[in-house]
């Protein structure tokens, strides 16, 4: 105890502070929140003295031995009993022994003073039992940052001042780091505003034209349309964070390459995988795929697409795949005036029954078209074309459809769209048709 004093006018400036329980002349006694609020802090690297002025204390009343003497009987205090050696025991623990004997009511009052106490302690303990499990549960598989708000979560709610220390040992992260992550709250609170604002921007690029799309698209779209430019990083970075997701097209474990009959005459594979050759109008791809809409009810999508260009140059929708609906996508792709074909242009497919048709062939050479097929069940030799289809199934609702002419009707929406307004990574960033132009030019 200090040999300071207290006049009668610092007992009353004391008695004032929220943090003093009671003071007489030569003591003083402390609330034990502060007692908490005081480990905290000065386990976090704050002077004894500092906290006692921030906490309202006048030092020159107080005295600085006192002060020292506070702060080493509860550090000790607390790195034996943690927290609960913090509390205020004096009632019941301490004082000089009576030399009479204590009345029946002086020892049931004494006994319920400790059975009170005894009863706080277990319930402290219980409950952080239940929250170290909490904690424990909680940390699996999370970065540091997010450990560090969940024990500033678990310290708030609970009020388990002056456990920092305990807590970032118990899930082995930096008490420093821990600190830093607090002061550091204002900076993050401006980069959510950031990123907020560049969801937006986002969120707008991923539903342009009423379709949805992955991280080179929207970068695509935001430099071509917007002149914004983010790097590929940032937009995948904000997709993970706020859960935009873009559709992925699943394999078809179903499709299978139809047998040719044996009068069905089968060419050879004169395309290699060369499909990006540099001249517009010269490899073109063809193929089917299923079309799926109204429950029980299918259509069926024939197109043919220009390997140099991923432009669709023809394309024809119908409720049967007879071979009519391979001849007609033909006959619309040579009636098509937008469409130049180079002198040595050639049909590459599958093996078919559609296209090792003789009729199909026949047609074939009547407009001076080459051929040339994939191997047998390779689907990697027109990959250009399955890879329409899918970005295709991806992007338009056809199942939606309840007739066959509003099928129709998405499907001539989406031809447009794709091949004006879809950007592409591997076509230096531009629509199929602004790079068919820029090949010409070249």
């Amino acid at each position: 105890m200090s040999k300071i004093t207290f006049s009668a006018k610092e007992i009353k400036v004391l008695q004032q502070n929220p943090n003093v329980q009671r003071v007489s002349e030569k003591a003083i006694t402390y609330t034990d929140t502060f007692k908490n609020r005081f480990m905290d802090e000065y386990l976090s690297g704050k002077l004894p003295r500092q906290i006692f002025m921030e906490n309202g204390f006048d030092i020159e009343i107080i005295g600085q031995s006192r002060i020292e003497q506070a702060a080493c009987r509860w550090k000790k205090a607390y790195e034996k009993n943690g927290v609960i050696g913090l509390t205020d025991s004096r009632k019941v623990s301490s004082g000089r022994p009576l030399k009479r004997e204590l009345t029946p009511s002086e020892v049931i009052e004494r006994q319920k003073a400790q059975i009170k106490l005894l009863e706080g302690q277990v319930e402290l303990l219980k409950k952080l039992e239940v929250t170290e499990r909490r904690l424990l549960k909680g940390r699996e598989n999370l970065a540091p940052s997010k450990v560090y708000q969940l024990i500033y979560d678990t310290i708030e709610q609970n009020r388990f001042k002056g456990m920092t220390s305990y807590f970032c040992q118990l899930l082995d992260v930096s008490r420093s780091g821990y600190y830093s992550y607090l002061k550091a709250s204002s900076s993050r609170d401006a980069r959510e505003l950031l990123d907020l604002e560049a969801k937006k921007i986002i969120l707008k690029a991923f539903n342009h034209r009423g379709y949805k799309k992955g991280s080179r698209s929207i970068k695509m779209i935001l430099e071509k349309n917007d002149g914004i430019i983010f790097s590929r990083k940032k937009i995948q970075r904000i997709m993970r964070k706020y859960g935009i997701v873009c559709p992925h097209r699943k394999s078809n474990p179903y499709k299978k390459i139809a047998k040719a009959t044996k009068e069905h005459q089968v060419v050879p594979n004169k395309l290699n995988r060369e499909f990006k050759q540099g001249v517009p109008g010269k490899v073109l791809l063809t193929d089917i795929t299923y079309l799926p809409y109204n429950r029980n009810c299918m259509a069926y999508l024939s197109t043919v697409k220009d390997a140099s260009t991923n432009e669709i140059l023809a394309y024809h929708v119908s409720d049967r795949i007879t071979l009519d609906i391979a001849t007609k996508t033909i006959q619309k792709l040579m009636n098509n005036k937008k469409v130049t074909l180079h002198s040595e242009a050639f049909i590459h497919s599958d093996q078919g029954s559609h296209y090792t048709s003789p009729r199909y062939q026949k047609l074939l050479n009547k407009y001076g078209l080459g051929q040339s097929m994939s191997r047998k069940g390779n689907c990697w030799d027109n990959a250009p074309q399955e890879s329409f289809f899918g970005h295709l199934k991806d992007d338009v609702d056809y199942k939606s459809a309840k007739t066959l002419k509003e099928l129709k009707a998405k499907i001539n929406h989406y031809m447009v769209y794709y091949n004006n307004y879809r950007y592409q990574w591997n076509l230096k960033k531009m629509t199929p048709i602004q790079y068919r132009n820029h090949l010409l030019v070249a």
